[in-house]
C-alpha cells in the first residue's frame, strides 16, 4: 500500500488512457462529459405556464456556455420558442456575487450564471427576472425588458406582488417595495444590519426545511408577512475559506446539533396604514417558523410552526389585522413529522394538508376549522407531492410511485383524485419512465417533464387529462443529439429487489460494453444512502455512470432504508442510529454481489458524496462489507459538527442520543479499515464544513495508516465548472483503476 499525490500520477497515465480511448470515437470520456454542449441535450429548466395558459416561459443554456442561462418563452397555440431575456446581452461582464448571494445560491443548488430564476405576476403580463444582483422586468405585450435595479448590492428574493402593481426585494438585509406606475421604491423595513435581517430565510431554512423566502404578499397586495432573524444566539464557527489565491478566516454563525437556533420571527405589514405587528407564535422561541401561507381571500395567515425536536407540528390560523392566532390542527409523530408544500388553502375556506398518519403520506381535505373531512388519497403507497387543484371540477393532482394502488419505487407519474369523495386515482401520464410535473393555478394543464432509459430529459406541455399540447423541449434522440455518437455503447441498468430488515430494497445494476458473464468484474457501489428521494429509478441515467462501465466497471446502487419516499417505516428505521441500517442494508447488498459468478469478490469499491461519503467511510470500515477500495466526498464524520434541523431530526441531540452520536463518529472506525482510502473535500465547504475531513486527515496520520485525499481550493459542498469537474474524474477513475481496477496490485 502507499500513499499517492494524486495530480502527479494522473498526470503520468492519463495521455496513455485518452490516447487509447481516442482510437474510438464511440468511447465516451470524462473530457467529452465536461464539455459543451452537454451531453444530456437541450433541457428545459424552471418551466412555467402564464397564469392565463397561453405562453410557456423556460430557462435554457446558450450554446456557447452551458453555464449561463437565458429566459425563453414559447406560445401554446403554436411556433417556435423565442428569447425573451438574453442574460450576456443585459449584463456583459457577470462580475462576482456577494456573500450572501452565493450563500443562498449554494443552499438553492444553483450553479449556473445568468436567469436562474424567474416569476409571474398573477395576471401573466410580466415576468420578472433577477439577474446577476439586479432586477430585470420583462413586458409580455411588447417583450420590452425594463430595468428595475442598478445598484453595488445584490438584490435577491425578487417578487412580482399578486396584482402585478409592485415588485419586491431584499437589499442589505432589508425588505424594499418597487412601485412599478411611479417608478419609484421604498422601504419597508429599514433595521437590517448586523445580525437583524428582514424578510431573508435563515440558514437553516434554506439548507435544510426547503424554506428559500421570507416573505409573503397578501392575495390583495394590502399586507405582507415577513420574518424577522436574530442570529446573535447562534454560535460562531470560524471557517478557513481557502481559495487558490489565500485563505480567509470566515465568522460563519451556524447553529450545531444540540446548540442555540437563530431567533426567528413573524411579523405582518400593513400597506395601508403602515403598521407593523408581530404574529403571535407561543411562548416558546425555540421552534421553527415552518412555511406560511395566505387564505385565497387574505383574510387567514395560515403558519406552520414545529416543536424544536420536530415530533410536533401546528397548522396555526392568524388574523394578519391583530397578530393573534389558533391552532387549526396539529400533526404528531414518534421519530420527526415530515415537513412538505402539500397545504392547499380553497376559495371557501377549506383546506388541503398532507399526513403520514397512517404510515404512508396521503392527502387529507379539511374543514375551516381544520377537522378532516375526508382522505383525498390512501393506500400502500406515499404521495409525493401536491402538485395542482382545479376547484371547478373538483380534480386534485399529485405526484406518487405507485402502480395499482401500491408504491412502485422506480418510476413515478401524475394522477388525479377527487375533492368531492374518496376515489381510487386516475393515471395522468403513462407508465414507463419517471414524470414530473409543474400544474396550472387552475389545474386545467401541466408543464411534463419525462425521462426513462432510452429517452433523456423531455419537456412539453399537456392539458389536464394528459392530451399533448406541445413540445417545450423535445431532445429527441436523433442523430444531431450531442449523445448521438456513445449512444451504440451505452448500457442500461437492470434493476431488482433484496430483502433486509424487513424491508424490500431496489437495486439497479449497469454492466461494461461487451459483457460476458463467463468472465469477472470489478464493482463499483455507488451510494447516498440518506434521506432523499432515491437513486434507483427508471429514468435517463447521468453519463458519469458510463464513464465507468467504459472504464470496465459494473456500476451498482441500492437504495437503503432512510432512503427514498416511501412508508413511514421504511424511512424512520435509521432514527437515532445513522449509519446502522442503512450500512447493514448496503452489507446484504454486497453479499449478494459475491453470489453473483461474473462478480470479482475481492474486487468492490464505494464512492459517495455528502452522507454518500458519510456512507463510504463506514462501508469501508465495516469488515463484512471487504471492500477494496472507497472514495469519500465532502463527508459528515460527526454528527455533532452538522446543523440542527437535519441532524436532530434523525439523531437527536448530541446529549440525548450519546451513544448513536459515538457510533456514528467515523474516527471510532478508522482502525477497521478494510481497503485503500480516497478523501476528497471543497475547502470552502459552508455545509458539510471543511473540519469533517481535517479531524479524519488527523486521526488516520496519528495512527500511520496510508490514504489519499483530494482537496478543491474556493469549492463549496458540489464541485462546480467543466474544469474541475473534469479533474474530479480523472481523480475517481485513476484511483479506482488503481485499486480495483486494471492496474491494481494482484
Amino acid at each position: 500500500m502507499r500513499t499517492a499525490l494524486l495530480a502527479t500520477v494522473a498526470a503520468l497515465v492519463l495521455p496513455f488512457t485518452a490516447t487509447a480511448q481516442s482510437q474510438d470515437p464511440g468511447i465516451l470520456t470524462p473530457e467529452r462529459v465536461y464539455a459543451d454542449p452537454a451531453l444530456n441535450g437541450p433541457v428545459a429548466r424552471g418551466v412555467s405556464l402564464s397564469p392565463d395558459g397561453e405562453l410557456v416561459a423556460f430557462l435554457r443554456s446558450r450554446e456557447d456556455d452551458v453555464d449561463v442561462l437565458d429566459l425563453w418563452a414559447a406560445p401554446v397555440s403554436g411556433g417556435e420558442p423565442f428569447k425573451l431575456i438574453d442574460a450576456r446581452a443585459l449584463v456583459p461582464d457577470a462580475g462576482e456575487l456577494s456573500e450572501a448571494e452565493s450563500a443562498r445560491r449554494e443552499r438553492m443548488r444553483i450553479s449556473q450564471r445568468g436567469v436562474v430564476e424567474y416569476s409571474w405576476d398573477e395576471q401573466g403580463r410580466y415576468i420578472l427576472a433577477p439577474l446577476e444582483g439586479d432586477i430585470f422586468l420583462a413586458a409580455r405585450a411588447d417583450g420590452s425588458v425594463r430595468r428595475l435595479t442598478e445598484t453595488e448590492a445584490d438584490e435577491i428574493d425578487a417578487k412580482v406582488s399578486p396584482e402585478g402593481n409592485f415588485v419586491s426585494y431584499v437589499r442589505d438585509q432589508d425588505l424594499v417595495v418597487f412601485d412599478l406606475a411611479a417608478g419609484s421604491e421604498s422601504p419597508i423595513t429599514t433595521d437590517g444590519e448586523g445580525l437583524i435581517t428582514w424578510a431573508t430565510a435563515e440558514f437553516i431554512a434554506q439548507e435544510e426545511m426547503d424554506r428559500d423566502t421570507g416573505y409573503w404578499w397578501s392575495p390583495d397586495e394590502r399586507y405582507i408577512a415577513l420574518q424577522r432573524t436574530d442570529e446573535s444566539t447562534v454560535d460562531v464557527i470560524p471557517r478557513l475559506d481557502i481559495t487558490g489565491g489565500g485563505a480567509t478566516v470566515i465568522e460563519q454563525r451556524y447553529p450545531r446539533a444540540g446548540r442555540p437556533n437563530a431567533v426567528v420571527e413573524l411579523y405582518v405589514h400593513d400597506r395601508r396604514t403602515g403598521r407593523r405587528i408581530q404574529v403571535d407564535l407561543g411562548d416558546d422561541r425555540d421552534i421553527y417558523l415552518a412555511r406560511v401561507n395566505w387564505s385565497a381571500d387574505g383574510r387567514t395567515l395560515y403558519v406552520q410552526r414545529q416543536s424544536r425536536d420536530q415530533k410536533t407540528l401546528d397548522l396555526l390560523a392568524v388574523d394578519p389585522a391583530t397578530g393573534q392566532g389558533r391552532v387549526l390542527t396539529t400533526q404528531r409523530a414518534d421519530a420527526w413529522v415530515e415537513l412538505t408544500h402539500d397545504f392547499h388553502a380553497l376559495e371557501d375556506g377549506r383546506f388541503i394538508w398532507s399526513s403520514e398518519d397512517s404510515g404512508w403520506r396521503h392527502l387529507y381535505l379539511h374543514a375551516a376549522d381544520g377537522s378532516v373531512i375526508r382522505p383525498i388519497t390512501r393506500g400502500e403507497y406515499p404521495v409525493k407531492s401536491l402538485d395542482g387543484v382545479n376547484e371547478e371540477t373538483g380534480e386534485v393532482f399529485f405526484t406518487a410511485s405507485m402502480r395499482d394502488g401500491r408504491e412502485h419505487p422506480i418510476e413515478q407519474q401524475l394522477f388525479r383524485a377527487s375533492l368531492n369523495e374518496t376515489v381510487t386515482p386516475v393515471e395522468v401520464t403513462p407508465r414507463g419512465g419517471w414524470w414530473s410535473a409543474s400544474v396550472n393555478g387552475a389545474g386545467t394543464a401541466y408543464v411534463g417533464n419525462f425521462s426513462n432509459l432510452d429517452t433523456p430529459p423531455q419537456s412539453a406541455l399537456y392539458r389536464a387529462d394528459g392530451t399533448f399540447v406541445r413540445w417545450i423541449e423535445e431532445n429527441a434522440l436523433d442523430a444531431d443529439h450531442p449523445y448521438a455518437p456513445y449512444v451504440a455503447r451505452k448500457q442500461d441498468p437492470t434493476f431488482g429487489t433484496l430483502q433486509n430488515g424487513g424491508e424490500t430494497l431496489v437495486w439497479q445494476m449497469t454492466t461494461p460494453p461487451g459483457f460476458d458473464p463467463s468472465k469477472t468484474y470489478p464493482v463499483v457501489m455507488q451510494v447516498y444512502g440518506g434521506p432523499s428521494g432515491g437513486g434507483v429509478r427508471n429514468a435517463w441515467q447521468p453519463a458519469t455512470t458510463q464513464l465507468l462501465t467504459e472504464a470496465g466497471y459494473i456500476v451498482f446502487r441500492l437504495d437503503n432504508r432512510g432512503e427514498g419516499d416511501r412508508s413511514v417505516a421504511f424511512k424512520t428505521a435509521l432514527h437515532e442510529r445513522m449509519g446502522g441500517p442503512e450500512v447493514e442494508d448496503q452489507v446484504a447488498a454486497a453479499d449478494y454481489l459475491r453470489t453473483l459468478p461474473y462478480v470479482d469478490d475481492e474486487r468492490i469499491a464505494a464512492m459517495g458524496w455528502s452522507y454518500g461519503g458519510f456512507m463510504t467511510l463506514h462501508m469501508l470500515t465495516e469488515p463484512e462489507m471487504g471492500l477494496a477500495s472507497a472514495i469519500s466526498g465532502a463527508p459528515v464524520t460527526d454528527w455533532s459538527l452538522y446543523d440542527t434541523h437535519y441532524t436532530e431530526r434523525y439523531m437527536s441531540t448530541p446529549d440525548a442520543n450519546v451513544e448513536g452520536y459515538a457510533a456514528s463518529d467515523i474516527l471510532n472506525r478508522l482502525d477497521d479499515m478494510t481497503g485503500r482510502l480516497l478523501l476528497i473535500h471543497g475547502m470552502a465547504d459552508d455545509n458539510v464544513i471543511f473540519e469533517n475531513t481535517t479531524r479524519v486527515l488527523n486521526a488516520l496520520q496519528e495512527k500511520s495508516l496510508p490514504f489519499e485525499t483530494m482537496l478543491y481550493p474556493g469549492q463549496r459542498h458540489g464541485i462546480r465548472g467543466n474544469e474541475r469537474g473534469l479533474h474530479l474524474w480523472r481523480t475517481y477513475l485513476d484511483f479506482l483503476d488503481r485499486t480495483i481496477g486494471s492496474r491494481a496490485p494482484d
